[in-house]
C-alpha cells in the first residue's frame, strides 16, 4: 500500500502528469474551438501543438531540479532523457510522419478507391515541429514552478 501512496504523492510524477495532461488539454480545447465538437481521440493522440512529450519531460526535469538540485545525478538523468525525447519528437518522429503522408498519397494515387497495400491510412501526425517542441517545453518548465513542492 505504501508503494501506491508513494506514486500518487511523488512530486516529480505529479508535475510530469500535469505537464502531459495540460498539453493534451490545450490540444483538445483547440480542437473543440476549431471543429465545434469533442473528440476523445484528440485527448489521447500524439503530435500537434503543444508537444505533450516536451511538456512532460520538461516538467520532470524542473521538478527533479527543485527537489534534488541541479548538481544531482537525478537531475542529470532527467535532463538527458528530456533532450533525447524532444530531439526524437522534432526529428525522427516528425520525419516518420512526413513519410506516412507521402505513402498515403502514393497509395491513394495508385488505387481507384480501394488500396491493396494498406487497410487504413498511416498515422501522419506523430511528430512535432520545432515550435511545438519549444511551446511544450515552456509549458513543462512553468508547471513545476507553479505547483508547490510538498
Amino acid at each position: 500500500m505504501e508503494y501506491i501512496v508513494g506514486i500518487f504523492t511523488n512530486y516529480v510524477l505529479i508535475c510530469a502528469f500535469i505537464g502531459w495532461f495540460g498539453a493534451q488539454f490545450i490540444k483538445c480545447f483547440a480542437y473543440i474551438i476549431k471543429s465545434h465538437s469533442f473528440n476523445f481521440a484528440v485527448l489521447m493522440s500524439s503530435g500537434g501543438m503543444p508537444s505533450s512529450h516536451s511538456a512532460t519531460v520538461c516538467s520532470m526535469v524542473v521538478a527533479t531540479g527543485r527537489l534534488s538540485g541541479t548538481k544531482s545525478i537525478e537531475f542529470a538523468l532527467a535532463f538527458v532523457i528530456a533532450f533525447i525525447v524532444m530531439y526524437d519528437a522534432a526529428g525522427v518522429r516528425r520525419a516518420a510522419g512526413e513519410q506516412a503522408r507521402v505513402l498515403n498519397q502514393i497509395v491513394h494515387d495508385i488505387s481507384t478507391g480501394e488500396t491493396r497495400y494498406l487497410d487504413k491510412n498511416l498515422k501522419e501526425l506523430i511528430g512535432h515541429t520545432p515550435l511545438q517542441v519549444v511551446v511544450g517545453a515552456i509549458l513543462g518548465i512553468l508547471i513545476p514552478l507553479v505547483v508547490p513542492v510538498f
